[in-house]
C-alpha cells in the first residue's frame, strides 16, 4: 500500500478528521494510518460516495485542518500550520482538479490558467513566465485557439481541460484531483484522464487522484481502496 516514509514525497500517518453531530456527539471521517506517494508516482484511490474522498485531499491541501496525525510533504510537517501557511503551502506546492471545475466565469481561459500563478505570486513567490506560461499550458491540453474564450463558451470537457491546465501551470510537485470526470460525459472520460496522466508524466508531478469510477481506476498501476486505508466507520 505504502511506501517507506524515507522515499515519501507526501507521507501520511494518523491522520483522523471528525465533524460535530447536529445531535450531539462526533462522527469520524477519516482515520488513516498510512499513506504515502512517492515523487512522480500517480496513485488513485477508489471509494465509494461518501467515504471521504475529498475531505482526505482538503485535508491534505491545508483547505480543511486535521484534528490530529501526520502530514509531511517533502519531509516538512504540514500540521499546525496556520490558515495562511496552509495557503502558501497549497498555491506553490500542489495543484487541485476540482470535480466541478471552480472556474470564474467572468474570466478567460487565459485568465483562470494565469490565476495558478497569481496564486503562487500572492504567496510570496515570483511565479515568472505570466501569459506566456499560460498560453504554454492551454496549448498543452488543446485549448490554444480557445485561450479567450469564456467558460459559459466552451464545452464541459474543455472547461475541464482548463482546469487542469490551472492545477499545473505553476509547476506543482502533487497534483490533487477529485473525481475529475464526474461531470464530463463518458465520451469524454477517457481523454481528461490520459490528459492528468500524461501531462503529470511529463512534468514528474506526483498525483493523488480519487474517484468511484472503476473504469477510471484501473487505468493506473496504483489503485488503493479506500475503505482498506480509512478505519473510519469500519
Amino acid at each position: 500500500m505504502s511506501q517507506t516514509s524515507g522515499q515519501a514525497l507526501l507521507s501520511i500517518r494518523d491522520l483522523k478528521k471528525q465533524y460535530d453531530q447536529p445531535g450531539g456527539g462526533e462522527l469520524t471521517i477519516l482515520d488513516v494510518p498510512a499513506l504515502d506517494v512517492r515523487a512522480g508516482e500517480q496513485v488513485v484511490l477508489r471509494g465509494e460516495s461518501g467515504s471521504g474522498k475529498t475531505t482526505l485531499l482538503h485535508v491534505i491541501s491545508g483547505i480543511v485542518p486535521a484534528d490530529s496525525g501526520s502530514i509531511r510533504l517533502e519531509g516538512v510537517e504540514l500540521m499546525g500550520f496556520s490558515e495562511a501557511k496552509r495557503d502558501r503551502i497549497r498555491a506553490v506546492k500542489m495543484g487541485y482538479v476540482f470535480q466541478t471545475f471552480s472556474l470564474l466565469p467572468a474570466f478567460t481561459a487565459l485568465e483562470n490558467v494565469r490565476l495558478g500563478l497569481s496564486f503562487a505570486r500572492l504567496s510570496g513567490t515570483s511565479g515568472s513566465g505570466g501569459i506566456e506560461r499560460a498560453a504554454e499550458f492551454l496549448d498543452r491540453v488543446g485549448l490554444g485557439d480557445r485561450m479567450h474564450y469564456l467558460p459559459s463558451q466552451l464545452s464541459v470537457g474543455q472547461q475541464q481541460r482548463v482546469a487542469v491546465a490551472r492545477a499545473l501551470v505553476n509547476r506543482p510537485i502533487l497534483l490533487l484531483a477529485d473525481e475529475p470526470t464526474a461531470n464530463v460525459d463518458p465520451s469524454n472520460q477517457d481523454r481528461i484522464i490520459e490528459l492528468i496522466a500524461t501531462q503529470c508524466r511529463q512534468e514528474n508531478v506526483a498525483m493523488l487522484l480519487v474517484t468511484h469510477s472503476d473504469a477510471v481506476a484501473s487505468r493506473f498501476d496504483r489503485i488503493e481502496q479506500l475503505s482498506q486505508i480509512n478505519r473510519a466507520g469500519k
